[in-house]
């Protein structure tokens, strides 16, 4: 009967210890997911920005006079 209790103890423990992973492994992929999210926001924003920057270059330059003139 004792190696029947320790056994269950052992799985016990290692069901607890499993648990215990998954939890951090859980919370991680969680912190993980915001970041890519907040990264994801930041490249759309640059991305509209250089796409602004890009269509004011190939805009031809405006016909005005200089400062001294």
């Amino acid at each position: 009967m004792d190696d029947t209790n320790d056994r269950i103890t052992k799985l016990e423990e290692e069901l607890a210890h499993a648990v215990m992973g998954n939890e951090e492994l859980s919370s991680e992929l969680i912190h993980s997911t915001k970041r890519i999210e907040q990264l994801e926001r930041k490249i759309a924003m640059l991305e509209s920005r250089f796409t602004s920057i890009e269509e004011n270059i190939d805009a031809p330059p405006e016909n005005t006079k200089p400062p001294h003139w």
